[in-house]
């Protein structure tokens, strides 16, 4: 048969198939109890207590105003921050290393070792600092044995400890995406470099780094929106001195039971979340093109 006499096939005689909107309804379903979980928490945001329905108040953001909630709403994000900067600082050798390593045995060991956190429960990670760095624990007994110390050093319960607990939790967040950074930078550039006369500090300084831009901006935003919403590290290790906003939440919500006050508390954590990671997005986003 000649091509020219076979008819073109029409989009009604095609095979009927799954249409492509439905692959998107699990997800669709998903993000609405999402959603309507967050307008819930809105709207009691602007209940009072007792009469959290019944009644709209701007009691609970007034409330926030007060020394006690903007302390720990400067806390939070203080914390988060600086845990952030801290944890990418630590990643990029670890990344560097797993990203230009070439035995695949080691690569994938290293991996193993990175994943282990996120495939632990925190309160087990947790009780394992608490075990390692309690007055009373391994590391104090270890310097009052060898005479270094006599009273035991206070590492946990405190700031330090909650920051220690952080950074270790949120590790494997920020060395995944620099590595798969620097994964994408040619080692050719590298090779040029140094046959230029450039040493491995310049070649890290003004190649690698300013390439791997983009991953180790995915790589704090995800470790900061990891921390500033975290709740048992600074519970375990803080010893309820640490009072990160989490923590005020879940004392509103429980004990308390002040549900439009947690609740006005968990707004102002997304938006102020938000428009950090938004500000920190722009900024990034200026100097780049920069």
């Amino acid at each position: 048969m000649d091509r020219a006499t076979i008819p073109p096939v029409s989009s009604q005689d095609a095979p009927a198939g799954p249409r492509p909107w439905l692959l998107l309804l699990p997800a669709g379903v998903f993000l609405g109890f999402l959603v309507i979980a967050s307008l819930l928490i809105l709207r009691l945001s602007f209940g009072v207590k007792g009469a959290e329905w019944a009644t709209w108040s701007l009691d609970s953001y007034r409330a926030i105003f007060s020394s006690l909630y903007l302390r720990s709403i400067l806390l939070t994000f203080r914390l988060s921050i600086v845990s952030a900067a801290v944890t990418v600082i630590l990643a990029l050798p670890v990344a560097m290393f797993m990203a230009r390593v070439t035995q695949a045995h080691i690569r994938r060991l290293l991996l193993l070792v990175l994943l282990l956190p996120l495939l632990m429960n925190l309160v087990l990670q947790s009780y394992g600092w608490l075990v390692l760095l309690a007055p009373d624990g391994l590391l104090n007994r270890g310097l009052r044995t060898l005479g270094l110390t006599e009273r035991p050093i206070l590492f946990l319960f405190n700031e330090s400890g909650v920051m220690l607990g952080m950074v270790q939790t949120a590790f494997p967040l920020a060395v995944l995406p620099i590595a798969n950074a620097f994964k994408t930078i040619p080692s050719s550039l590298e090779e040029a470099a140094a046959l230029l006369g450039a040493n491995r500090l310049r070649v890290i300084w003004h190649i690698m780094l300013p390439l791997a831009a983009q991953g180790i901006i995915a790589a704090s935003l995800l470790v900061f929106a990891f921390n500033v919403s975290a709740f048992v590290v600074p519970f375990l290790l803080g010893g309820r001195r640490v009072s990160m906003l989490a923590l005020l939440i879940r004392d509103q919500m429980g004990p308390l039971l002040n549900w439009p006050l947690g609740a006005a508390n968990s707004v102002v954590l997304v938006v102020l979340a938000l428009l950090v990671l938004t500000a920190y997005q722009t900024l990034a986003r200026r100097r780049q093109v920069r």
